[in-house]
């Protein structure tokens, strides 16, 4: 009987169960949603029983459509967002119904205070935790600490989104390395835990989980996980990772400078490196990756794809309306009209920080705008503008990739925004680059959890497989003459963003 893997992509809108063949292939998913409640000004939670509700639900689903027997499945691996905390009791029970998620941002003064020990430069170069700070893990335990006392007593553990459904399959409480680089107490260069860090913190150190590798098989299923999920009690269940090292491994990032590009409501470049890409003042984020003796860093921008959806929504009612006639799809019909303007589209620039700025801009207040409007411009020009604004603006991000580390010359792209092969045009312009889009598309995370859990079973050797499965669908190659044009456009653009950082900064003062 041919044995399958199944994956769980564990992400911030719901989880996809996914069957793969030993060679690779998927054979089918299934997706099961959930919700993100937000009860105050920059709290974000999920349920964790919602989480188990998915998986289990996502499971079943997937069996029932594809057929499969389940006795062929082999193992389990998991992709989950990251910077979780979930608090359990000595016993393993649940102690807050909801858990902040990645984006949650309460914990400011717990950051503040723990800063005032600790030098915050020589924490980033020690962690590489370059997303603000108080979204990772540790100063979410402080909130609970100095917030929530009584519950805070009777913790013995806190573990991440993807430990949590681990526990509940195995009964085990562990993490891997992946996941505990973006606890905010972790030292990338050391593979452990930073004492420092955890004294100038307060949280007990017994309360962080153990280590391990990415592809430890941490036990099998627990009676009740098996039949939750319809599985055999005998299916290995692996550590998994966090999704932005599993993506990664997903994107065929398991060499070093090996670089790819993640186009969905948000953007980020991503490259593997035998060292981490650390920058005081503009701060790359780093996971330790899934991958051994390699990390992946990245720099991003918040908006991408939520920008080009602001732009559908407000300035193209009527092809809006023409796609709804003609039941076509209305970003196709946007890139055709983005093609009729010329590259620069007549001196329009756009920035797209609608979502604000990163730690890679001058301000995190910074906000998005269109630079140089003329009566002249249309339609065309606004949303050429908008996605030349995307590429120029991830740009500036990779140039500083680059300055620190090898980058191969080819970048594979995924997500939904790659589906256009005009807009993976103005990148690989944009980039100066050779821009690939495979078949594994928005898969990446999904597939990179189920090569740990194939490499972690012994089904496979080790990643190399990756790059078997991986087949292009398109190459697009740079043309010198318009690279040129957009090289005398970006420092324009770079002084524009300056510039919109600072009316950003000065707008939030404005008494209205």
């Amino acid at each position: 009987m041919d044995k399958v893997i199944l994956s769980f992509d564990l992400g911030t809108g719901g989880n996809k169960a996914s069957l793969y063949d030993a060679s690779g292939n998927v054979l089918a998913s299934a997706f099961t949603g959930y919700p993100t409640h937000y009860p105050q000004v920059g709290w974000h939670e999920q349920k964790p029983a919602d989480w188990w509700q998915a998986v289990v639900e996502s499971t079943r689903k997937l069996l029932a459509a594809s057929g499969i027997d389940p006795q062929r499945v082999l193992a389990i691996g998991i992709s989950g967002h990251s910077l979780g905390a979930v608090p359990l009791d000595k016993a393993g029970n649940l102690l807050r119904e909801t858990t902040p998620i990645w984006s949650d941002m309460r914990a400011q003064e717990q950051a503040a205070a723990f800063f005032q020990a600790i030098d915050p430069d020589e924490w980033y170069m020690t962690t590489g935790n370059g997303f603000p700070a108080p979204l990772y893990t540790v100063f979410k335990m402080m909130w609970y600490r100095d917030h929530e006392p009584e519950m805070w007593r009777q913790v013995d553990k806190v573990i991440g989104t993807k430990d949590y459904i681990n526990y509940l399959l195995t009964g085990k409480l562990v993490t891997d390395y992946s996941y505990a680089s973006g606890t905010g107490v972790y030292n990338l260069a050391g593979w452990r835990y930073e004492d420092r860090f955890i004294a100038a913190s307060g949280i007990p150190a017994g309360v962080w989980p153990e280590i391990v590798p990415s592809t430890q098989v941490i036990g099998t299923l627990t009676p009740a996980a098996a039949s939750a999920l319809g599985l055999p009690k005998e299916v290995q269940v692996v550590a998994g990772g966090v999704d932005n090292s599993c993506m990664a491994l997903g994107a065929k990032n398991i060499l070093d400078g090996r670089v790819y590009t993640s186009l969905g409501s948000s953007a980020w470049i991503a490259v593997s490196s035998a060292r981490p890409v650390l920058d005081r003042k503009l701060k790359p984020y780093v996971f330790t990756h899934v991958v051994p003796r390699l990390f992946t860093s990245a720099v991003s921008i918040f908006s991408a794809g939520t920008t080009y959806t602001w732009v559908k929504d407000n300035l193209c009612a009527e092809l809006i309306a023409e796609a709804g006639r003609n039941g076509q799809d209305v970003y196709v019909l946007m890139n055709r009209e983005a093609e009729k303007a010329p590259l620069g589209s007549n001196r329009l620039i756009f920035n797209p920080s609608l979502a604000g700025g990163t730690s890679q801009d001058d301000s995190v207040h910074m906000r998005g705008a269109y630079f140089g409007l003329d009566l002249k411009h249309g339609k065309p020009e606004l949303i050429r503008a908008a996605m030349e604004g995307i590429a120029m603006n991830l740009r500036l991000r990779l140039d500083l990739l680059r300055k620190y580390t090898r980058l191969e010359d080819e970048i594979l792209f995924v997500g939904g925004g790659a589906k256009s092969r005009f807009y993976l045009g103005i990148f690989a312009d944009v980039f100066n680059t050779t821009v690939l889009k495979t078949n594994i598309d928005q898969d990446a995370a999904a597939l990179g959890a189920a090569a740990i859990a194939a490499v972690g079973c012994g089904l496979w050797r080790d990643f190399t497989h990756i790059d078997d499965i991986h087949k292009i669908v398109e190459r697009v190659e740079p043309d010198p003459a318009r690279n040129a044009q957009y090289e005398r456009l970006l420092p324009v653009f770079e002084l524009a963003t300056g510039y919109l950082a600072k009316i950003s900064d000065a707008l939030r003062e404005v008494d209205l």
